[in-house]
């Protein structure tokens, strides 16, 4: 099931694949299917019609009697209700009525894929059904908000749906009752209950902590910064202050009458829509054998539909069967020879009862197996997932060997079960042999330690082994292996025949690890199909080893004839017992996080929680897409290239030559001739919005397809074909080199382009030794925002037009499209509320979503929105440069670097977009270390390849990357320490002073040197590195690497503008021209807006934060609002907003000096009051430009992290990551904070997960949660410290404060380069073994360092 994870299947074309390399190894009973998806046993309504669908949802009573079956609850919850659901916040609670157990169930499901048609009867909460603003938050929200676990917002109403289904699913143990205000969760339980959540903002420390507080066994000790109490409260007082949780309160919303209603047995058919459920085989064989099947209409059978996420559909089924209400289907059953689960169980119920069935039994053969297939299902997908995805199975009895091998089944057939035999010892003479033991096993490799993630390989082992006095002797061994590159699992039958009746030894090992070499290989064109084979070789070393603990015998054996290398490990492995054991270890240990508030501006400077964080966990919050579509709207998608340089001839659709449902198809041609065919403007240039006859780069946008419904118009964008030509068009440029070879360049400003520092022909002069034209490759990055590019454009009168667009410059955007239009400007509104996550992604490249949406709209004269599907975005994002670097180095032998030049090849893509600026951010990056002179040659390639834009930290996170590759390689020649040649090159103030200019600000300010000596006395990295000297010497297959890295960021100040206005009442409205992205944007406004108004000195006004409302960005309300990006937007608005407070004391203390002789004391409600009623101008306009030598500054950091690396697998495991940051007088600790785990891990996904993968015509195939991974809460640092460093008052900066949004992203460098020390261990023992191959001690490890690439470089 990992390997291809289908789990709902079409009639048509039903393939095998399940769970086969757990099964296989199971003798020759077992029968097994693909996945097919379950929801539980279900009964209908009695008083309607049987075609008609009635569910509720957060109590809510909806009755459905026509709509699509192909209809996902996600697009009726978006369409039809006033609820939330999408990416992010699909998650959703299904409570249904269990007729055998008399009880409802309760479970958590995707929205997404989840058909309407199949939750008749069921009721559905989502997280506005838990609390909400109206009606009171539930503890969820508000510790999740308190905790500061939302900065976005978009995935949290998600992560609040796993957390309360936990929570429902523990209440229902036999567990003593908790404490009060405590649920039955354990904390590994709740740590694990969000696994299945993606967040890009927070890092997950907090989300897990919110989880964690309601846990049972919790130690509030361990639980990190939170706004429910301080530092020092005892248990009594913060259990007091935290939200209380009470089971009876807080439960889900099925209503009794609802229950009683579904009580009955009548089921929902709808023939009309094609919907049928049948209640037996044999009504399920008359289906399938019905005209409608053999006349080769389309007909889908359906339990979950979770195969949809993986497997898009493109074309419409004509029939749906569901297969729920086939007893056989959905029965467990057990007799002396195994287990039998129906077909249509969900992988969830038959984990739950593989671990009750093996409870108080583990010293049983069979039960382990049972608890270990459990603990293998277990990892795939996830939580919610699960409870609806199923097992699979066929009529006849079959071995899986068999199933597998056989081609695909008829439309006709269907799998009814799976069975699992119990296991028993071999018998000799029908004697069970007292000395025989059953060993089994199962593995997974993949990119996430708990699952969901696609395997690299699957493998599950069995064998039946005995002690004899001269060793241990296999009686027989099966082992399976799947998910590595072929169809289906399959048997390593080689393998298995030459061990069968061996004893073993160090030359039957060596053997059989030859033999499984040629039976373990992968099929052409499969990634990675060397690094499978060889988890293949160490998972079967790994089992074999394991035979050792069942007699001694055989270890003294292999003492006496180690003559391979890796042999020679493997029996000192087994001595030391310390082969890694992959199984589920705690997630996260306990955290510190350190933060110095300040109330010299109080309240700026008070870690309060995030503005709008309960709104966003209980799904209140408005993003565009939530926005209930206007009357007659239309949707929208983009019909992209997939050729990187061809002319468009034309376009048809595989259906029609246009489907009924297309309203129109936008193109270059329906521009108005007063327009421009415009898309972006950037700095440098602007961007098409769509390609002309010529198509430049695949993912160019060559039209945009016009539908009734968002499901329709991609449905069309996907079955769109495209007519290229390329006769006579020169080879498009795809590589920097063969830009370079036809000189493809953009140009860079003199302005923008870095000043280099000393004389590079003296510096090598100086040198000891020197390293000559080495060559570093990086590659691109995904901005994974949870909400992908979205905007919605209705027509409004007199030629005007409104846009509401998910995006970080709205001005720039209104430019745009009023030139793509040709109206003038003030014709044009664009509206932006909040943002779901942008990274730099949501600036230029949310400009032609937005364009193509109003431009459709003003040629239709109807409301246009669009909502990008994640491949689409995915494949027009461009994302991060990716980019080539030479250098050469020159060096004293005591490490000291005299003199570095640089060579960098960036990839830009088909438009300057920000690329000119990259020179400056990578060389400002570098000047980091004292290189004594920089030299460097930078060119910005113009290739054919989607732009490239600014992702968090562009350039600064490859140039930091390259300083940290050049010191490692140095000190890899010299065979020092590199820490110690890191040491030898930090700056003093007056090298950084020369590198960076004014930049540096007064030597005061320099606090490198401070944190850097803090970080190591915090994270105790000295004694730990010894620490790790010794369990490097003692462990053979795991290796452990630390490392300490500095950052120097250089930011610049922005100019902003503010407005606030004061009401009757008293309460303050602020408009900004900064966007809320999540970076607490609002939160600090607040806080300024709180403090500069409250220098009027009145009553009252120490609670003046909670009258202050900001509001969205709207371009004719606020103009030059410019670009939300460069981590210092915040600090500007807040600047602003202080000047426009200013102002306002200013007009008021005249008033206030003479209501206070009246009245003695005078509140701020009165006083506001009084001077509406004198004509007061209570409305403030400014633009705050900074000072000249105020523009730009440096932020300081320093990062330890410390890592463990499996030899066998290249899994690398972050143990513990301390970090300092300079924040200046942060404007609130809490957000920064969040900030800087959240850019840490985000760094992390760059430097060890996330492949951006194109194809040969640069065309994204890494297009899909499947392919592209960033990182979840089982891959970020078991222990995660962070220090906000209070680095007093900065005259120069705003309230003293400095950036945090994206210079902590460089430290993650900490992390690779950790890894490179543990690689650099393996290798230094492979050759103390005598090896040559791979020892040396010079190396490149890529970047992203995946478990290939780490497995590759180690021995």
């Amino acid at each position: 099931m990992d390997s291809i994870v289908p789990s709902t299947s079409s009639a048509s074309s039903v393939a095998a694949s399940v769970p086969s390399t757990l099964l296989s190894p199971l003798p020759n009973r077992i029968w097994a299917f693909e996945a097919i998806p379950r929801l539980e046993m279900e009964s209908a309504l009695p008083s309607v019609g049987e075609d008609c669908l009635v569910f509720e949802v957060n109590g809510e009573r909806f009755e459905v009697s026509e709509i699509d079956p192909s209809t996902t609850l996600l697009e009726f919850l978006r369409s039809r209700t006033r609820f939330k659901s999408g990416c992010g916040a699909c998650v959703v609670l299904l409570s249904k009525y269990n007729t055998e157990l008399k009880q409802v169930e309760n479970f958590t499901v995707s929205s997404c894929l989840t058909l309407l048609y199949s939750i008749n009867g069921c009721s559905i909460t989502t997280s506005e059904g838990l609390g909400n603003s109206k009606d009171g938050f539930h503890p969820i929200h508000q510790r999740f908000a308190g905790f500061h676990a939302s900065q976005c917002g978009f995935c949290t109403p998600g992560m609040c749906m796993s957390l309360f289904s936990a929570l429902a699913n523990a209440e229902e143990t036999n567990r003593p009752q908790a404490s009060p205000g405590f649920s039955k969760l354990t904390v590994s339980e709740a740590e694990k209950a969000i696994t299945g959540n993606l967040c890009r903002c927070t890092g997950y420390r907090p989300i897990a902590d919110a989880c964690k507080s309601f846990a049972a066994d919790v130690d509030l000790e361990d639980l990190g910064i939170n706004s429910f109490w301080r530092k020092g409260d005892s248990k009594e007082v913060k259990v007091r202050k935290l939200p209380f949780y009470n089971p009876k309160d807080h439960s889900c919303s099925y209503t009794e009458k609802f229950e009683d209603e579904y009580k009955s047995t009548r089921l929902l058919n709808s023939k009309k829509y094609s919907w049928y459920r049948p209640v037996s085989v044999d009504e399920l064989r008359n289906l399938l054998h019905s005209d409608m099947v053999e006349n080769g209409k389309r007909t889908k059978l359906v339990v979950g539909n979770t195969a949809n996420g993986y497997y898009k559909e493109t074309e419409k089924y004509d029939k749906y069967i569901d297969l729920r209400y086939i007893p056989e289907l959905s029965v467990v059953k057990e007799d002396h020879s195994g287990i039998e689960f129906g077909a249509a169980l969900s992988i969830s119920k038959v984990i739950l009862y593989l671990k009750e069935k093996s409870k108080g039994n583990l010293r049983s053969s069979g039960d382990m197996v049972f608890i270990k297939i459990a603990g293998h299902l277990e990892k795939i997908a996830s939580g919610f997932i699960r409870n609806s995805a199923s097992i699979g199975h066929k009529y006849e009895k079959i071995t899986i060997e068999d199933f597998l091998n056989r081609p695909p089944l008829e439309p006709k057939n269907v799998l009814l079960s799976v069975h699992i035999p119990f296991l028993e010892p071999i018998r000799i003479n029908g004697t069970f042999q007292t000395n025989s033991r059953l060993l089994f096993e199962t593995h997974r490799a993949a990119p996430r330690p708990l699952g969901n993630a696609l395997p690299y390989l699957n493998a599950a082992f069995l064998a039946d082994i005995s002690c004899s006095k001269n060793g241990i002797i296999v009686n027989t061994i099966q082992l399976a292996f799947g998910a590595y590159g072929t169809k289906h699992a399959t048997r390593a039958r080689k393998v298995e025949e030459y061990l069968t009746g061996k004893i073993l030894s160090v030359g039957i090992l060596k053997e059989a690890i030859k033999l499984v070499k040629g039976d373990v290989v992968s099929e052409e064109g499969t990634s990675h199909a060397a690094y499978r084979s060889s988890l293949a070789i160490g998972f079967l070393f790994e089992f074999l080893n394991s035979f050792f603990s069942v007699g001694s015998a055989i270890t003294s054996g292999l003492y006496e004839d180690l003559n391979g290398l890796l042999l020679n490990g493997f029996a000192k492995s087994n001595s030391e017992s310390e082969i890694s054991q992959i199984g589920n270890p705690p997630l996260l240990s306990s955290a510190k996080q350190v933060v110095e508030s300040s109330r010299e501006y109080y309240p700026v400077g008070a870690p309060m929680p995030k503005f709008g964080a309960s709104i966003q966990a209980s799904g209140e919050a408005v993003y565009v897409d939530d926005i209930p579509s206007p009357p007659n709207c239309l949707h929208g998608a983009f019909i992209c290239s997939t050729k990187p340089l061809a002319r468009v001839k034309g376009i048809t659709f595989k259906s029609h030559p246009q489907p009924a449902e297309v309203a129109a198809v936008i193109s270059v041609k329906d521009i108005p001739r007063e327009g421009e065919n415009i898309g972006c403007m950037a700095m440098c240039g602007s961007e098409p919005l769509f390609a002309d006859d010529l198509a430049r780069f695949a993912g160019d946008l060559i039209a945009f397809v016009v539908a009734d419904t968002q499901k329709n118009a991609n449905l069309a964008a996907k079955t769109a074909i495209v007519d290229y030509d390329t006769q006579g068009l020169d080879p498009p440029i795809l590589t920097v080199e063969e830009a370079v070879e036809r000189s493809s360049f953009f140009n860079v400003p003199p302005i923008l382009y870095p000043q280099e520092v000393g004389d590079f022909s003296k510096g090598m002069a100086e040198a000891d030794h020197k390293i000559l034209s080495a060559e570093i490759k990086l590659g691109s990055q995904y901005y994974f925002y949870m909400e992908t590019q979205t905007a919605l454009a209705i027509p409004d009168e007199d030629n005007c037009i409104v846009v509401y667009s998910s995006i970080q410059c709205p001005e720039y955007a209104h430019i745009v499209i009023a030139r793509c239009l040709g109206i003038p400007e003030h014709n044009v509104r664009v509206i932006t509320r909040r943002v779901g996550g942008g990274f730099g992604g949501k600036a230029n490249k949310a400009m032609p979503v937005a364009a193509a949406c109003a431009l459709a709209a003003h040629k239709l004269r109807r409301p246009v929105r669009i909502y990008l599907d994640r491949k689409t975005d995915m494949i027009i994002a461009g994302g991060r440069h990716p980019m080539k670097i030479t250098y050469s180095v020159g060096f004293k032998s005591d490490g000291n670097i005299t003199a570095l030049r640089l060579d960098i090849l960036i990839n830009a893509g088909i438009t300057a977009d920000t690329s000119p600026v990259m020179p400056l951010n990578i060389i400002g990056a570098i000047k980091k270390y004292d290189w004594g002179a920089l030299s460097f040659d930078v060119k910005v390639c113009k290739t054919n390849h989607s732009s490239k834009s600014s992702m968090r930290a562009p350039g600064d996170v490859q140039g930091s990357f390259i300083a940290e590759a050049i010191i490692e390689h140095v000190a890899s020649l010299l065979s020092m320490d590199v820490d110690s040649v890191r040491n030898k090159n930090l700056h003093t103030y007056e090298s950084l002073e020369l590198s960076y200019g004014s930049a540096s600000g007064e030597s005061v300010e320099f606090t490198l040197p401070s944190i850097w000596d803090k970080v190591a006395r915090s994270s105790i990295f000295d004694e730990r590195i010894e620490m790790i000297k010794q369990f490097n010497r003692s462990n053979i297959w795991r290796k452990r690497g630390i490392s300490r890295v500095p950052i120097v960021h250089e930011v610049h100040v922005r100019p902003a503008p503010g407005k606030v206005s004061i009401l009757w009442d008293g309460s303050i409205v602020v408009e900004v021209g900064g966007i809320e992205l999540g970076q607490g944007l609002w939160t600090k406004v607040k806080q300024v807006t709180a403090y500069a108004l409250s220098a009027i000195q009145c009553d009252g006004t120490k609670d003046l934060v909670d009258k202050v409302r900001v509001v969205q960005a709207d371009t004719l309300s606020l103009v030059q609002g410019g670009h939300t990006v460069g981590s210092t937007t915040s600090e500007s608005s807040c600047e602003a907003v202080r000047l426009c407070c200013n102002v306002l004391v200013e007009r008021l203390a005249a008033l206030k000096e003479k209501l206070q002789e009246e009245m003695g004391s005078v509140k701020w409600d009165v006083l506001i009051l009084q001077a509406h009623y004198q004509n007061i101008n209570l409305a403030a306009n400014s633009f705050f430009v900074p000072d000249s030598n105020a523009t730009k500054y440096l932020n300081y950091g320093a990062a330890v992290s410390e890592v463990e690396v499996n030899i066998l697998t290249g899994e690398t495991r972050i143990l513990r990551t301390d970090i300092v940051y300079d924040c200046g007088q942060s404007m609130n600790p809490a957000v920064d904070l969040g900030q800087i785990e959240g850019a840490f891990v985000q760094g992390l996904g760059f430097f060890m997960l996330e492949e951006y993968l194109t194809n040969s015509d640069g065309l994204v195939v890494a297009d899909g949660t499947w392919t592209y991974k960033i990182p979840t809460i089982d891959t970020i640092p078991r222990q995660f410290n962070v220090e906000v460093l209070n680095s007093g008052h900065h005259p120069k900066r705003v309230l003293s404060s400095k950036a945090s949004g994206e210079p902590p992203l460089l430290l993650a460098a900490s992390v690779h380069c950790a890894t490179r020390a543990a690689i650099k261990e393996a290798r230094k023992q492979l050759k103390s073994w005598g090896a040559a191959d791979g020892t040396d001690s010079v190396f490149q490890l890529d970047v992203p360092a995946t478990m290939p690439v780490v497995k590759q470089l180690r021995p």
